[in-house]
């Protein structure tokens, strides 16, 4: 069968796993080797010069990365994926490939903290310029281009206070202007949300989170449909080794097959945690774009097939109270990350975005009573008693 008339559902399953060759296995045999022997010395001259396909040390490709890089394109609907070894390795792969000295970014202000810190403190040190606006405000965007701008980088749904950006607006402004448009869909996954369908040029991915699902793997990608654009970029990551590995990539691809009905359970307890917070009396405001009141429903019904696993709240309380409140959970677990089977709670202030300086984190409306939920697969109606117990020892 032709797996690009497939359904969603059906390629999450069977992108990149053909049955191997050798001994029909179903699963992608996990090629667990540093290198690779070839037939002849002419062989060998062969595959490194291009001239005939095959592989030759798992830092330059191997087998069940590809199989990896495969399964991811074909979801997100690209010709070509680069595995990486984490999320801010796909995204430094693509800032070290198109940012050059004097060059300017426009970037998501309430971007995930990294993020925003690997282009304001170290590209800074070789003379790249970065803006970081609302770009849930198009018209900020188109503002903060200059001429010596590159790439518009975009996340949507933001980290943590989970904004809208619309892909779409953000793809013309980059076309008008020349710009590679970036577009991070680790909360929406290709699920949900299909940016290169929307006009970017390449989506990165954090495969630590909803693409692996389970939390035991760390990982991440660049997608492309553009043949060039993923040439430039796999030269940059053969050159500093930013490949992920063998098994990390078998235990993704476990991932990506339970995908499409994971999202599905995620979205419903998140829609009705979401409800939940909205009725209770400490919580000053919900962050959710499935909810009426989100400055961008409108663009999430637009773009989005469902509003996601994410869910952040704004306590009417203190500082203390928060980190209280964060620490009273039993099985939301207190911890970093996100997009497991477990539900997970962070504190963003004090762990994802520390690095972030409070009056910056004020600015985009994050503050310091602001929660993040990674809802996940349980029993919504332990989840909802987790929470309501943990508020009542928060507001003892």
């Amino acid at each position: 069968m032709d797996l690009k008339n497939a359904g969603f559902k059906t390629r999450s399953v069977h992108a990149g796993s053909q049955p191997d060759g050798l001994h029909g296995a179903v699963s992608v045999p996990i090629y667990q080797s540093s290198t690779f022997a070839f037939d002849s010395a002419e062989q060998g001259a062969a595959r490194f010069s291009g001239e005939e396909a095959g592989y030759i040390y798992t830092r330059m490709g191997n087998p069940t990365v590809a199989a990896l890089e495969e399964a991811v394109a074909s979801l997100e609907g690209g010709h070509a994926g680069l595995a990486t070894s984490s999320g801010m390795a796909a995204i430094c792969a693509v800032l070290f490939t198109y940012l050059e000295a004097g060059a300017h970014l426009v970037g998501t202000d309430c971007v995930y903290g990294p993020s925003r810190v690997i282009v304001e403190k170290h590209f800074r040190r070789f003379g790249v310029q970065s803006s970081f606006v609302d770009t849930s405000d198009l018209e900020q965007v188109r503002a903060a281009v200059r001429p010596e701008t590159r790439l518009l980088y975009i996340e949507t749904p933001e980290n943590p206070t989970i904004r809208l950006t619309d892909i779409h607006g953000c793809a013309e402004i980059a076309r008008e202007h020349g710009l590679l448009l970036v577009v991070d869909n680790t909360f929406a996954t290709p699920v949900l949300q299909r940016p290169l369908e929307l006009g970017a040029d390449i989506v990165v991915h954090s495969m630590t989170k909803y693409l692996g699902g389970h939390s035991d793997v760390v990982g991440g990608i660049c997608v492309t449909a553009d043949d060039a654009l993923a040439d430039r970029l796999r030269f940059l990551q053969n050159a500093i080794g930013a490949q992920i590995g063998p098994m990390d990539s078998f235990l993704v691809m476990r991932g990506t097959k339970t995908l499409a009905v994971r999202m599905e359970r995620h979205c419903d307890n998140a829609e009705a945690v979401a409800a939940w917070l909205g009725e209770h009396p400490k919580v000053r405001k919900v962050f959710y774009p499935g909810r009426d009141d989100h400055p961008g429903h409108a663009v999430a019904k637009g773009q989005m097939r469902r509003f996601g696993g994410m869910v952040s709240f704004d306590l009417d309380a203190d500082l203390e109270t928060a980190t209280r409140l964060a620490s009273a959970t039993r099985l939301f677990a207190l911890a970093e990350s996100l997009g497991g089977v477990e539900s997970l709670l962070d504190h963003p202030a004090s762990m994802t975005h520390a690095s972030v300086p409070r009056e910056e984190r004020l600015k985009t409306g994050f503050t310091d009573g602001l929660l993040r939920l990674s809802v996940g697969i349980e029993d919504l109606q332990d989840l909802l008693a987790d929470l309501e117990q943990a508020f009542d020892i928060a507001f003892a």
